[in-house]
């Protein structure tokens, strides 16, 4: 396609000038059994961190957010800065290859490899310093995007580079990979944003680089020593190419693919620091970095213009820039429309204005007015239709609903990772970031557009439109040797039309081994052969990252989910059914890598990462695992994986992933279904007795109370009670009351009745711990149920929804007591009469386990409709509630965050007129029986921390703060580790009605 010389072209180009240049061909590195050996033994010597070499570290780092896959040969987890040296130097003494890995959410596989991998984001994670009239900040590889910014916030600053995965991505990858993000628009990409940094080489030098003067120059060369020799291979290298760097890279604000030679020549100051920033780990390993801040405006308001069409949008680019926009982000319909078909962010859609494209516009300024003014001066400008016909403006001043606008740019093209059309392939990241002219970007859609029609694909269109740079999620078929010669095909084509629009095969993501193949489509034989020579002065024997940027493997090449892919069917007890595919291997598939589950604030997902930043804690390193579990390549034990069991002993079956991950992958799911299958060959612990069964013994316990909680609570029975049942010393068991709901509701004619003939029927679900432990809340249920004009009844029978059976995998005894319930609630069910319950973890057991359990029964589907939390049912009642003076502070459940919201429960705060805060705490940590685990312990209370913290301040501020939460674990966690007393919804309701 155009001028555009191929490959071969270019090679014999440069024959023809005297200059042949043939790309040494990237092979695997090859290490035997006795060097893995000594390898292993050398780091465990030399180095304070932790060291792991066994095939569950290796199945862990294997893979990334792309879709290669390279196993490593160990993992090490270095405590410092020297341990990450130590490392270095072991990996030289025995001559094997060397990868710095961050976040891991790389999409072109610069972070997988057959090497050392050395993972920075668990202990080199520190802001070192900041100075803010500077507006520099000093901080290690491993710290994230967001930890920084949240630290410089506090000045007023901002690290101006912002990934999608700025909550989780670190600064060391984001200076390997040149990171930008939707904020470019206003400060640059990482490389604009890099003042200094601190490097190691592979050969044993360390030293500080950034800008180098021509006198300094010249000092560091005289010096010698191998900064002086590298500094000289440098400036030979700048005199040799200069013109030709000048005249081939392209004149663009997102030119990320290939090395930042430019940022050598002399009026860029001879920045070796900038010219490392995007070399992927191949050339030094970053120890720290000096960045840049600049002000952050401290308000921000958005317009959303729509469009007709994508490429309508992308031509009114010069009108976005003149409105003077910090961020500029487009995106097409086809996102819009796959959201649509899987039901997901109606919220946010509905909050787009008409049309079939999107363009978001964020201002910002010091003040609300001036903010404001220049969002209105944008919006009224569109609205002229200066920019063209048939536009729509909406004007988004909220925070909280910028910040729905906002999620549907960030996760939307997660969210539709998987095809809901079986026949097609799943849209994946095989072309993802190429960048042009921002001002020829309308033409190269349309050009990109008719290259993807003519290969027969489907793609969606979505980017920094601001910076010229589009992202694109393509349905490639990876897995057939048909599909990948069509794709790699496909890719060439795409390369060539990048060149022809004068652009760059990489706008942000980098190169790695998805674009680097085609680096001499758009360098040229002779600049290729410069960045060769920059690898090699820097890393002369081609150990740090190898096979990317340069001496490339093939992009066709450890291919994760590719030919060599082994589709199995595996026989589960629970129904893994979605409309992208059914079986518990497609359910893996929904984790794409991308590591939402490793950001450390907001949402629920994934606590126990939170609480340990160990990668096999989160819920994308468990999905990792179970991905190798069922290719049985690393992990060849599969339902008897000792790896994966130990991953998801961690898991507290939160439901966070369920909701909080784009794809939704369902961990919980995946842990009961493992660990029934793990525990037919392997006993279970005496846990799953006491806390697993409790729904079983504890009706028996309850019938003496006194007894029982004598046993549980006397000095020296209480400690041995406690070792057998494997729960902690230090945790205070819950108390039985004197009598359950039950018994006093039988005995109790006001306790449940009917007010008038006319009432309405409702049943009130009565777990387990809400009859035993805390009858007064359901109590509490019923008498407001009872005023809001409802017939109350109980079950006929006691019934359990066996909740706890599925933290130790007995599904067949859940699925019984599932079974049972639906045949006793049968009449009620198919009369329509709703279920009403109190516990968040019980009742999500009809919203989800329900239909994985018994997935073919229309009552079991229709009593899952008809269930709802006590709050979501009371809000929707016509009532004119009373008023109650009281402060509150409210803690969401993990299970109801994810299954139900807390919609409800702000509703009926806001019809009692009270002052309430949702805490934005995460998880409680006690997760069931988790909290109570002796193995546990510390770390649910560590998860607890943020909660625990939360409701100290709130009651400093005013001791008479009420606290509320509905999940009993909830409650007992809170009162465990601040000594407040949790109420539920359902009490404050009674106060409110009891104080009329």
């Amino acid at each position: 396609m155009g001028t555009s010389l191929s490959l071969d072209e270019e090679r014999r180009v440069g024959a023809q000038r005297g200059a042949l240049h043939e790309p040494r061909v990237a092979t695997p590195f090859s290490a035997s059994p006795e060097l893995l050996q000594a390898l292993e033994s050398d780091l465990r010597q030399h180095v304070r961190g932790e060291v792991r070499f066994d095939q569950g570290s290796k199945a862990l780092y294997a893979s990334d957010a792309s879709n290669y896959r390279q196993v490593p040969f160990g993992v090490v987890v270095p405590a410092d800065i020297d341990d990450l040296l130590a490392t270095l130097a072991a990996c030289r003494r025995n001559d094997v290859p060397f990868l710095a890995r961050g976040g891991g959410t790389s999409q072109n596989g610069q972070c997988v490899n057959v090497a050392v991998v050395a993972d920075a984001s668990k202990y080199l994670n520190r802001v070192v310093s900041i100075d803010p009239l500077a507006g520099v900040a000093v901080v290690e590889p491993g710290v994230v995007c967001d930890s920084l910014r949240d630290a410089a916030e506090q000045h007023g600053l901002t690290f101006a580079p912002d990934p999608a995965t700025h909550s989780r991505c670190t600064l060391g990858g984001m200076i390997a990979n040149n990171s930008c993000g939707a904020h470019s628009v206003m400060a640059g990409k990482t490389v604009e944003n890099i003042e200094a940094l601190e490097i190691a080489t592979f050969d044993g030098a360390r030293f500080w680089v950034g800008p180098t003067s021509g006198e300094e120059l010249e000092r560091i060369i005289a010096a010698g020593g191998r900064q002086g020799e590298i500094y000289a291979a440098l400036k030979q290298l700048r005199d040799t190419y200069a013109e030709r760097i000048r005249a081939k890279f392209p004149q663009i604000k997102r030119r990320v693919s290939g090395f930042n030679l430019d940022q050598l020549l002399p009026e860029n100051g001879f920045n070796v620091a900038r010219a490392l920033v995007g070399s992927e780990g191949t050339c030094a390993v970053t120890l720290q970095a000096k960045v840049r801040l600049v002000k952050s405006p401290a308000r921000r308001v958005i317009v959303v213009v729509g469009f007709t069409d994508i490429y309508t949008a992308a031509d009114a680019v010069p009108h976005f820039m003149r409105c003077g926009p910090i961020a500029v982000e487009g995106l097409d319909r086809a996102i819009i429309r796959g959201l649509q078909a899987r039901g997901l962010k109606k919220d946010e859609i509905a909050l787009l204005p008409e049309g079939d494209a999107w363009v978001v516009l964020e201002f910002g300024a010091h003040t609300q007015d001036e903010v404001l003014q220049q969002a209105r001066d944008a919006a009224a400008y569109f609205q002229s239709g200066a920019a063209g016909p048939q536009i729509s403006t909406m004007l988004v001043e909220d925070r909280a609903l910028q910040a729905k606008v906002w999620s549907i740019r960030e996760t939307g093209a997660s969210a539709v990772a998987l095809s809901v059309d079986r026949d097609k392939p799943d849209p994946v990241v095989g072309w993802e970031d190429a960048a042009v002219d921002p001002l020829r970007l309308g033409d190269y859609l349309r050009a990109f557009q008719a290259l993807v029609d003519r290969h027969g694909y489907e793609t969606s269109l979505y980017g920094h439109f601001g910076d010229g740079c589009v992202h694109a999620r393509i349905t490639f078929d990876l897995r057939s040797a048909e599909g990948i010669a069509r794709w790699r095909g496909f890719l060439r084509e795409a390369a060539e039309l990048v060149v022809q629009f004068g652009g760059s095969l990489s706008g942000e993501h980098g190169d790695g081994q998805a674009k680097a193949e085609f680096l001499p489509i758009m360098y040229g034989p002779e600049l290729m052969q410069a960045m060769e020579q920059f690898k090699t002065t820097w890393d002369p024997a081609n150990r740090l990252n190898p096979g990317k940027v340069v001496h490339a493997y093939r992009a066709d090449e450890n291919l994760r989910m590719g030919p060599a892919y082994k589709p199995v069917t595996l026989h589960t007890k629970l129904a893994f059914a979605s409309q992208e595919g059914d079986g518990f291997q497609r359910a893996i598939e929904r984790c794409i890598g991308m590591g939402k589950c490793r950001s450390l604030e907001g949402g629920t997902m994934c606590p126990s990462y939170r609480g340990t930043r160990e990668e096999k804690y989160s819920t994308r390193g468990r999905a990792h695992l179970f991905w190798e579990m069922l290719q049985g390549d690393v992990i060849a034990d599969g339902w008897n994986s000792r790896e994966v069991k130990e991953a998801l002993d961690t898991c507290l079956a939160c439901k966070g992933c369920k909701s909080d991950c784009p794809t939704h992958t369902d961990m919980a799911s995946y842990k009961a279904e493992f660990l029934s299958h793990y525990y037919e060959n392997n006993r279970r612990p005496r846990q799953a007795l006491f806390m697993g069964r409790i729904g079983e013994w504890a009706p028996w316990a309850a019938r003496f109370p006194r007894a029982t909680n004598f046993l549980t609570t006397a000095p020296g029975l209480s400690a041995l009670g406690k070792w057998l049942a494997g729960v902690a010393q230090t945790r205070a068991l819950p108390r039985f009351a004197a009598a359950t709901y039950r018994r006093s509701a039988s005995s109790q004619a006001s306790a449940i009745h009917a007010l008038g003939g006319d009432a309405k029927k409702v049943i009130l679900w009565v777990d387990t711990f809400n009859d035993h432990f805390t009858p007064e809340i359901a109590q509490a249920a019923a008498e407001v149920l009872t005023q809001l004009g409802w017939h109350v009844v109980l079950p006929k029978k006691r019934l359990c929804c066996g909740r706890p059976l599925y933290d130790f995998g007995l599904l067949e005894r859940a699925r019984e007591l599932l079974t049972h319930i639906v045949d006793v609630l049968a009449d009620d069910i198919a009369a329509g009469v709703p279920l009403v319950g109190l516990e968040p973890g019980c009742l999500s057991v009809f919203k989800d386990e329900l239909l994985k359990q018994l997935p073919d029964h229309a009552l079991a589907k229709k009593l899952s409709a008809q269930t709802y939390l006590f709050a979501d049912f009371v809000a929707r009642q016509p009532f004119e509630w009373p008023t109650l003076a009281a402060d509150v502070i409210v803690h969401g459940h993990c299970h109801q965050k994810a299954l139900f919201g807390m919609q409800g429960d702000t509703a009926l705060l806001n019809k009692l007129g009270v002052r309430w805060k949702l805490l934005d705490t995460g998880c409680c940590g006690m997760a069931g029986s988790f909290g109570f685990n002796i193995e546990h312990h510390a770390l649910s209370e560590k998860i607890g921390e943020d909660m625990f913290e939360a409701v100290r301040d709130a009651i400093a501020a005013n001791a008479e703060t009420i606290v509320l939460t509905n999940g009993f674990s909830c409650r007992e966690q809170i009162e465990h580790g601040t000594g407040r007393h949790a109420l539920h919804i359902a009490q404050l309701a009674q106060r409110a009605l009891a104080a009329r």
